[in-house]
């Protein structure tokens, strides 16, 4: 029998952080919080595996923040690290990382950073503390606050908009956890979109829409909910890039209705209906009850694969770490000017040449390593990449996989980088400009994770 629990802490950054890291946003540092940020933890075990589930308000997991990570969590519950699965959000509102364009805040960077392995751990440890038997299920929904984000002009320009004839993926995948008297203990929700509600206006920290959707979750059905970002590659938001706080409020309650109302249709326990009695009242009354058919799936299973992905052609690192060094310098004296356009046109210059360090620095060999994770709950498969795949990927995965239910989800457990499909390298944009891999990773992702489903039901 499966055993669960789950642990949360509180990791909102502090007022004054670098926060701005918006190409087209002129302040630095952070001015205030919408709502708190949150690492939450769900502990499952069989007996014999263990595993934890993270899910983190953060942008980013980079490869040695994940090390970190999960190396805290190994230290402070004994789970092993290959069974530590860590998903970011994505929020855009979220504290800058180390080496930033940004200057001002940029002092609370790293220590911010280095409390995040402790909380992690705290809120893993939590978890397996009160894991108690459970039963777990699986339902979708739909919900449509996304849309494909890669419209163009009438010249062809791809830019980051909404296109509302481009491909979405709206399913909302819902796995309900219960303790065996039926009590909720957790509910996954997975669906594909950027939290990039707030934009370069904004100046609060924020979990944007996630951490709205949880909130409306935990209170229609209790227990704690965790966030799975999905294959959100080129899907955004329906509003978008604005500094309205109220609009991620409105969207992620939405989102969170609608996993709600999935998540109460959920019955771990298959059942069949049987009349026990009549019984005779004003009118003669059905008496019912719900047979268990079978015993419930409780097999807990992880395992951990890696595909080497085409990696692209990008110039020598010390090429354009100098080109981000001369940058950083124009914009910090743009800044000391104080002309706002000139500082515009200067963050901009340098949060894309900062974009084409980290791409650079990724794709030094002929291909990348990529670490998938695949999760076994039950009947139910969860997997995760290590990147930002578009939603025709995480589609594929779906139908491709022979599990009953698919999670797919991008954002998890290290490196970041986007995996567009083929036809968008042909179209343009944003994410084939600003990705470390060549044309056809995406097959080749697909192909590995649909195998990693099958291993999971050898």
């Amino acid at each position: 029998m499966l055993k669960a629990g789950t642990g949360r802490v509180d990791i909102t950054p502090p007022i004054g952080i670098a926060h701005a890291g918006w190409g087209a946003a002129t302040h630095e540092r952070a001015e205030g919080v919408d709502m708190p940020f949150y690492v939450t933890a769900l502990y499952v075990t069989d007996g014999a595996t263990e595993c934890v589930i993270v899910d983190i308000d953060i942008l980013l997991l980079p490869s040695d923040l994940d090390g970190n990570l999960r190396q805290a969590v190994e230290h402070g519950t004994g789970i092993s690290r290959a069974n530590v699965w860590l998903s970011a959000t994505h929020t855009h509102a979220a504290a800058e990382f180390p080496g930033t364009f940004l200057i001002g805040g940029a002092d609370l960077i790293e220590p911010y950073m280095a409390s995040l392995p402790s909380a992690v751990a705290r809120a893993a440890a939590e978890a397996k503390s009160i894991a108690r038997p459970v039963r777990v299920g699986t339902g979708s929904g739909s919900c449509a606050i996304n849309v494909n984000r890669r419209p163009r002009t009438e010249k062809g320009f791809v830019f980051t908009g909404r296109n509302w004839d481009g491909f979405s993926d709206r399913q909302v995948l819902v796995v309900a956890i219960d303790d065996l008297d039926g009590g909720p203990v957790a509910t996954l929700v997975n669906y594909a979109c950027h939290p990039t509600i707030l934009g370069p206006a904004n100046r609060m920290l924020s979990p944007d829409y996630p951490g709205h959707m949880r909130r409306t979750v935990e209170m229609n059905v209790g227990g704690l909910c965790l966030f799975l970002q999905g294959a959100a590659g080129n899907q955004g938001p329906v509003v978008t890039f604005v500094g309205d706080i109220e609009a991620p409020r409105k969207l992620g309650r939405r989102l969170g209705l609608e996993a709600a109302r999935v998540r109460m249709n959920i019955d771990p326990v298959p059942r069949k209906e049987r009349l026990v009695e009549i019984v005779g009242s004003g009118a003669d009354l059905g008496m019912y009850a719900g047979e268990p058919l079978g015993e419930p799936d409780d097999t807990l299973k992880v395992i951990t694969r890696t595909v080497d992905l085409p990696a692209g052609d990008f110039p020598p690192v010390a090429e354009i770490e100098a080109e981000f060094d001369r940058l950083k310098a124009d914009l910090q004296t743009a800044r000391e000017k104080g002309a706002a356009a000139a500082v515009k046109a200067a963050v901009m210059a340098a949060k894309r040449s900062w974009i084409r360090r980290n791409l650079a620095r990724m794709a030094q060999q002929d291909t990348i390593a990529v670490h998938i994770q695949a999760v076994r709950l039950g009947s139910t498969a969860l997997v995760g990449v290590p990147a930002e795949p578009f939603a025709e990927i995480g589609v594929s995965v779906k139908e491709q996989s022979n599990a009953p239910h698919t999670v797919f989800c991008g954002y998890t457990n290290g490196l970041f980088a986007y995996v567009p499909t083929a036809q968008a390298y042909e179209e343009g944009g944003y994410e084939p400009r600003t990705t470390p891999f060549r044309a056809g990773a995406d097959t080749q992702l697909v192909d590995a994770c649909v195998r990693a489903v099958q291993d999971l039901w050898e």
